[in-house]
């Protein structure tokens, strides 16, 4: 299937949506009895398999971790039938891509990651437990919810023996929460190769799935000041830390509300000891946009802004590191929401369109003119916290929209 063809079809569905009353519950069809009953059945299966992955450290670029998750998702891929192919990343994990082949014409990306932001000692710090519905534990929803999302669909189509489709290829990053260049470099590769990309990111606390994102960057202050003793003459010295301090207060200021633009400084080094005035500093900001002109602007005003300084005689560079690009909101989006919206209504259930702060490796897809929606792992909230949480009940109505989904998309 050509991408103009899926497009084609993407829009017949949204006109057919509308045509059923605006998405009310109550117009869309009844459920698939069969995909629903797996789902349900596969409940408590995927609950321990989520318990598994989380009782495992995987934060970025811990290859023990890493390797451990890749190898029971592998192990549990090639049981459905899938074809496996591991991609060393720069820092020693390794990325995994599993295929299957079917007898269609739709080739369908599935993505999600393995890493998570906690650093190693935390699975033993709070391990996986369940508690008023909810799930806890490190990577709980961000992402291993939708490993496991992938996985019991996975699961459900070969119940189904469902092979209307050329291929479906699922793509786990092992770098996603830091980024690499040959993560990027295979997600573009891989996502240029197929007519559509579905991003198993956490679903959003509102059961919504991800229209737009913004995308990421890294601004990077730095300051030469000269060192002196801090009790004796700290006047013959001049303070990096203090105009580093100076920098962060004006350049926080650059975010632009209206446009979506945030700037929010989280990282300061400066001296290594008390009684002498540092004459090194650097500070990191993380920068977020919804737009990738937003990152042009940011960039030159940093280097204008830190013109004024606090310090005589400091040196005060700028720069700015771009990461994954925006995730715009387009036709094509739309039509897939439509498409979910309507598989959603089959389980009387409202799925919320939302937007996110946060960047993801459906930017890579979208960027390279694959249409692309996201959010469709398990649903949770207080992503990259101690307090990170999956709902429960969310685990059968998100198998069942990603099984569903896939089947829609393969046209059948």
């Amino acid at each position: 299937m050509t991408v103009t063809a899926l497009r084609s079809r993407l829009a017949i569905s949204l006109g057919l949506s509308l045509a059923l009353g605006a998405f009310a519950p109550a117009a869309f069809a009844q459920p698939h009895q069969q995909v629903l009953a797996d789902a349900e059945q596969y409940k408590g299966e995927a609950l321990k398999l989520l318990e598994r992955l989380v009782n495992i450290d995987s934060g970025s670029g811990y290859v023990p971790g890493l390797t451990q998750v890749g190898d029971i998702a592998i192990d549990e891929l090639q049981k459905l039938g899938a074809t496996i192919e591991k991609v060393p990343n720069s820092d020693g994990t390794q990325h995994v891509l599993a295929t299957f082949k079917g007898t269609g014409k739709a080739r369908i990306l599935l993505m999600a990651h393995m890493d998570t932001v906690f650093k190693e000692g935390s699975a033993a710090e709070r391990p996986f437990h369940i508690k008023d519905g909810r799930a806890y534990g490190p990577g709980v929803m961000d992402d291993k919810g939708g490993i496991v999302a992938g996985i019991y669909a996975l699961k459900v189509l070969k119940n189904l023996d469902f092979k209307n489709y050329a291929q479906i290829t699922f793509l786990l990053d092992a770098s996603e929460e830091t980024g690499s260049d040959v993560a990027t470099d295979l997600i573009k590769k891989t996502a240029k190769a197929h007519d559509v990309t579905l991003n198993l990111e956490p679903g959003r606390p509102a059961d919504g799935l991800v229209v737009w994102r913004k995308g990421s960057a890294t601004a990077l202050v730095e300051v030469k000041g000269k060192a002196a003793h801090a009790g004796v003459a700290p006047e013959l010295g001049r303070n990096a830390a203090m105009e580093a301090a100076h920098q962060i207060l004006q350049l926080g200021k650059l975010g632009d509300a209206e446009k979506k633009t945030t700037i929010n400084f989280t990282v300061l080094k400066a001296g290594d000891r008390t009684n002498v005035i540092p004459d090194q500093a650097t500070a990191k900001a993380d920068v977020r946009a919804a737009v990738p002109e937003e990152f042009d602007r940011i960039e030159k005003d940093l280097a204008r802004v830190s013109k004024d300084k606090l310090i005589a005689d400091t040196e005060v560079t700028t720069s700015l590191q771009r990461g994954l690009p925006p995730m715009p909101q387009t036709a094509e989006s739309d039509r897939l929401m439509a498409m979910a919206q309507g598989i959603y209504g089959e389980l009387g259930r409202k799925l919320t369109e939302e937007g996110s702060g946060g960047a993801a490796d459906a930017s890579l897809s979208a960027g390279v003119g694959t249409p692309t929606l996201d959010g469709f792992g398990i649903v949770g909230g207080n992503i990259h916290t101690p307090e990170e949480y999956a709902e429960v009940e969310s685990v059968v109505p998100r198998i069942y929209l990603l099984s569903r989904m896939i089947m829609e998309l393969a046209g059948r």
